[in-house]
């Protein structure tokens, strides 16, 4: 099943999508619903990131380049980080890059969205906690680390988190392909196979330190590929399952902000 988030006539909604047509759902996305009989045609609405997350954590350095370059031992400490909500954008929304630097990089990820609360959950479990899967683009700018490794600034700039299109709750996670490109040209594509800190892991692990709650977003990490891009560029993010995140890369030189 398809979810949408979505805004018509300076209204938004929550929708399941077959077939090109949106049915507007009334309750929670997450537990119990009902349709309504509001319909939309697919192509007369501006898609939203599909959901408002409660949080959104991200893992780094998570795929190698094929099967046999997979470590035998995993990270005692996986490397995690936090993104702020308000890097959140949607499809066909811009991605700004500051003022003080001309290049970042994208990120195509699967995401993961928490359906309820998790702690302490077995890997054999962890689906059960799973409420579905959408599209992220972990936008980066590497100049911001720290000396230390520190990811956070360069992870947290305003809009560096796009979602979307639709979140996919009938998805097998460990059997699809991460695509990006940029301008037309492929520059990921990469199997789910590929991670270094497998789903099951990496959710049990987290649920370990922290509760995940309805609504958390997991971004997995990126596939090889991922580089450097700017003002005028085009990236596309996709999961065939699920379809296509597109965003276009401006400068914060060339934006006007509105008071």
């Amino acid at each position: 099943m398809k979810f949408a988030r979505f805004a018509k006539d300076s209204e938004v909604f929550y929708g399941v999508i077959t077939n090109g047509i949106i049915k507007v759902i009334k309750g929670d996305m997450f537990g119990e619903w009902e349709n309504t009989d509001q319909l939309f045609s697919a192509n007369e609405v501006k898609y939203l990131a599909p959901l408002e997350p409660n949080q959104i954590i991200g893992i780094g350095v998570n795929y190698v380049g094929k099967v046999e370059d997979l470590p035998t031992t995993l990270p005692e400490v996986p490397v995690f980080f936090f993104k702020p909500l308000t890097t959140i954008i949607g499809p066909e929304e811009e991605i700004v890059i500051p003022a003080a630097i001309d290049h970042v990089k994208f990120e195509s990820e699967l995401a993961i969205i928490i359906g309820k609360n998790a702690k302490n959950v077995a890997e054999e479990d962890v689906l059960d906690y799973v409420f579905g899967y959408t599209i992220g683009n972990d936008v980066t700018a590497p100049q911001y680390f720290s000396e230390d490794g520190t990811r956070t600034i360069g992870k947290s700039f305003d809009t560096f988190t796009p979602l979307g299109p639709f979140i996919e709750t009938k998805l097998d996670p460990f059997n699809v392909k991460i695509e990006a490109r940029v301008n037309n040209v492929e520059m990921q594509n990469s199997a789910t196979e590929l991670m270094i800190v497998p789903i099951r892991k990496m959710i049990s692990y987290l649920s370990s330190v922290m509760t995940l709650k309805k609504g958390d977003v997991i971004l997995t990490g990126t596939p090889l590929g991922a580089e450097f891009v700017g003002a005028g560029d085009i990236i596309e993010c996709e999961i065939k399952e699920i379809g296509t995140l597109r965003n276009t890369f401006v400068s914060a030189k060339e934006t006007i902000e509105v008071n």
